[in-house]
Parts: structure tokens; C-alpha cells; sequence
């Protein structure tokens, strides 16, 4: 009898769970199948008189018949600067962003759990970023980093608020994301922008952390006369070691699929005025490739897929040496 009840209830939750199971056959499970499909898609065409990608046009003609290869990958690294730009771009944004926005929310997390006075207030100042469109705020970014210059041979007649700032205390403003700027005035712009909007996220992972530690370790360290710097690294920071491992894995996850950032800031040129593809990703080279031919657009995808899954596996394996549960 309990054995007919039991299997009732599993085909009762199979029941509930089925469209949630059809939604995600649909829209994540067949595209990444279809992606490998078509990345490994090509076919000659005699028009260019190369081996060419996948085209969702093209394969609706007759006479034309596609065959398995790795050309399309060949076509990807064969884009030279503009494949390697989107890389480095990458990296260096990930790199950058990961490491000072894990330590800040850390930080964050700590001041805001030892608190008392308004620490709702301040909660729920630090997580408005997270519920906020990325884009809107890329926007505030570049007006506040902005200035307004109606010719290169004229001084800018509006500076932008970051500069009137950095003129108050007697400094001399930065052409921040203007015409003529420099890539690392961009690149600071961009960190800045990526860490406020990665913080949230990491402050509520590891705030939620922090109220679950026993109180009894840092009762004990008092008594013992330990320094707060001395708790922070022996105590804190050791018991928090699964949720910052967590934070640290989802933002180099994050950082290489990073692109809304740069659509803020410096609109779909990706890049300050006169220097479109400047600041490139991963996933705009992806979405640069997609009209023209998907084929290297979804090989372009896998090989993004391959260093996230290898940076995955390089710190879940870090984790397992140094995470304390």
C-alpha cells in the first residue's frame, strides 16, 4: 500500500515539475545543443573562395549542403585583433574586478554585521545596485565620468561631476571615456562601474554567512587578548572560506561573460568615439559574429564556455586545499 502511495506522489511531482522540465528542454537545453551543432558546421562557398561558417540564410537554399569540420574555429582565432582584443579585454576586466570586489564585499560585510544602528537602512542601501537595470546605470556612469567637448581644439565646457571632484581638491580633470581617451582611463571607469555593480551580490552572500557563525570563536579570541585584525584572518575569514569560495567562483563566471558594463558606458560601438571594438568582450565578439555568420559566433561561444569551465575547475580544485567547512 505505501509503495503504490509513494509512486502516486513521484508521479505526481513529475507531473508539477513537467513544465518547468519542457521550458528548459526548450530554452537552454536544445540551444546548447544546437550551438555545438553549428559550430562544427561549414561549407564551402565559392563566392569568397573559403571554407565559411553556418548561416541560418544560406541553409534555407537548395544545393547547399554543409559538412563537419573545425573551420569555423579556425575562423574565430584567424580574426586576429579583434578576437584577441575581446580576450584580453576579458581577462583583464575579470582579473581586475574579481579579487577587489570579493576583499571590498568582505570588508562591507564584516562593518555592516557589527553594527546596530541602522543596519536594515544600510542593508538595503548596499543591495539597490543588484535590482537596478545595468544598463541605466552604465548610463549614470558615463554622465558622472562624461564631459562635454564640442571640439578637440577647445577645452571641454562641462567637465563631468568625477571631474569636478578631482578639481576641488586642486587636481586636473581625466578624459575619462571621451574621444582621444586612454585605454586604461577607460579600464578604470570600467572596474569602478563592474565592482559597485558586482558588491551587492557578494555583500548579502557573506553577510549571511557571517550571522550564521558561532559567537562562542570570537568570544574565545577576546578572551585570549587576540587583535580584531588577528580575528579577522583566523577566524572570520576561515569560517567564511565556503561562501567566499562561492562569490570568487560565480564572479570569474561573471567577469567573462561581462558586456552590459560596456553598453552602459560606451554604447554598442563597445569603445570611446573614434575607437569602436576598443574595449570588446568575449560575448560582443560573440554577438558581433552572430548576423554574419553563426557558425562562428557558436564556435566563439564553446571556446568561452571551455576557459570558464577550465577557470571553474582551477579554483573548485584551490577551493578543496583552502575552503574550511
Amino acid at each position: 500500500m505505501k509503495a503504490k502511495s509513494k509512486k502516486r506522489n513521484q508521479w505526481k511531482a513529475w507531473l508539477y515539475l513537467l513544465p518547468m522540465i519542457i521550458l528548459l528542454l526548450v530554452f537552454t537545453v536544445w540551444p546548447i545543443i544546437n550551438t555545438v551543432r553549428i559550430a562544427f558546421l561549414c561549407r564551402w562557398d565559392p563566392d569568397v573562395g573559403a571554407i565559411v561558417g553556418y548561416d541560418y540564410q544560406t541553409s534555407m537554399l537548395e544545393n547547399v549542403h554543409y559538412q563537419f569540420g573545425i573551420n569555423n574555429f579556425i575562423n574565430v582565432f584567424a580574426a586576429g585583433n579583434s578576437f584577441l582584443t575581446a580576450l584580453g579585454n576579458t581577462m583583464l576586466l575579470t582579473v581586475l574586478t574579481v579579487p577587489i570586489s570579493t576583499m571590498l564585499a568582505l570588508l562591507i560585510a564584516v562593518a555592516l554585521n557589527s553594527i546596530k544602528f541602522l543596519k536594515k537602512f544600510f542593508q538595503t542601501v548596499f543591495f539597490l545596485p543588484y535590482v537596478t537595470n545595468a544598463i541605466a546605470i552604465g548610463m549614470v556612469f558615463a554622465t558622472m565620468f562624461g564631459m562635454i567637448w564640442p571640439s578637440p581644439a577647445k577645452p571641454p565646457t562641462s567637465v563631468g561631476i568625477i571631474n569636478t571632484i578631482i578639481e576641488a581638491f586642486g587636481g586636473h580633470y581625466v578624459n575619462w571615456i571621451d574621444r582621444g581617451s586612454s585605454y586604461w582611463a577607460n579600464i578604470a571607469v570600467l572596474v569602478t562601474y563592474i565592482v559597485w555593480n558586482a558588491l551587492p551580490f557578494k555583500i548579502l552572500v557573506l553577510l549571511g554567512g557571517l550571522q550564521n557563525v558561532d559567537k562562542q570563536y570570537y568570544d574565545a579570541a577576546k578572551v585570549d587578548g587576540a587583535s580584531r585584525w588577528r580575528i579577522f584572518w583566523r577566524i572570520t575569514v576561515p569560517l567564511l572560506s565556503p561562501m567566499i569560495a562561492y562569490v570568487v567562483i560565480t564572479g570569474f563566471i561573471g567577469g567573462f561573460k561581462e558586456y552590459t558594463s560596456i553598453v552602459g558606458i560606451f554604447g554598442e560601438d563597445m569603445g570611446p568615439y573614434g575607437a569602436p571594438g576598443k574595449l570588446n568582450t568575449m560575448v560582443g565578439f560573440i554577438y558581433d559574429s552572430i548576423p554574419h555568420n553563426q557558425g562562428k559566433a557558436s564556435a566563439a561561444a564553446l571556446i568561452l564556455f571551455a576557459i570558464i569551465f577550465i577557470v571553474t575547475m582551477i579554483n573548485m580544485y584551490v577551493s578543496k586545499k583552502k575552503v574550511h567547512y
